[in-house]
């Protein structure tokens, strides 16, 4: 009986440390985000993740969140900013906080290339943790001008089973919402938050990772076009 209750023990703590999300989140450094804005972006990154209900959201049980970070502009100006880390506890939780703020901006004066974005993010998801959901997080305050567009980027790259989420970012270009909606969200439960400007980064960041992490689906969501097959 007791070598069963150890194994059942086991068992449990084994299912309990399941990783239940890998949420890689792509942040925008194009040439159209100044170095005002870049920081509200960071900064509200990081305040989002120090947010008390989205720390609980993360170490709610049910299975590990997984957190990686990189931030994208041009054809080639893809950085990884974080790592793959597995947030089991307040430490990991501040410890990736400290990564985020201590790296300094990767690139300033590029164009905006987001299906080489997405095709890094599906790359560094195939290299992450086997976890029950996989989510890329896009923020953006444009529209691809350089490189080829989502619908390629989702055709060509390793998506199956991946979802992406949109955080269009307002005010810079008329279009950017319609993009985010019809050519970026893409996947089982897809969606796009908004920002008015990068002032309202903090909050639309913390309303995305809480939905995210919860697994939260508001509706049922039309697929986008970049869904479609063929």
């Amino acid at each position: 009986m007791v070598r069963l209750a150890l194994i059942l023990s086991l068992w449990a703590g084994a299912a309990a440390a399941e990783c239940r999300l890998a949420l890689a989140l792509a942040l925008d450094v194009s040439s159209s985000v100044d170095a005002r804005e870049y920081l509200l972006q960071k900064d509200g990154l990081t305040a989002a993740l120090d947010d008390p209900d989205i720390r609980s959201a993360i170490l709610a049980g049910g299975g590990e969140v997984a957190l990686a970070v990189y931030e994208w502009s041009g054809r080639r100006q893809n950085t990884l900013v974080l790592d793959w880390k597995i947030l089991s506890d307040h430490a990991a939780i501040d410890a990736a906080i400290a990564t985020i703020q201590a790296r300094p901006r990767s690139h300033t004066r590029f164009p905006t290339a987001m299906g080489y974005a997405l095709g890094y993010g599906a790359t560094l998801m195939a290299r992450g943790p086997a976890c029950q959901r996989r989510v890329i997080d896009l923020s953006g305050d444009g529209i691809t001008n350089d490189g080829f567009g989502p619908d390629l980027a989702y055709r060509h790259f390793p998506f199956e089973g991946i979802t992406v989420n949109g955080l269009a970012v307002l005010g810079a270009d008329p279009m950017v919402q319609d993009y985010f909606e019809d050519e970026v969200r893409h996947g089982p439960g897809a969606f796009v938050e908004t920002s008015e400007g990068y002032e309202g980064y903090r909050r639309a960041m913390t309303r995305k990772l809480y939905r995210e992490i919860n697994d939260m689906k508001v509706g049922s969501l039309p697929a986008s076009r970049s869904a479609d097959p063929g």
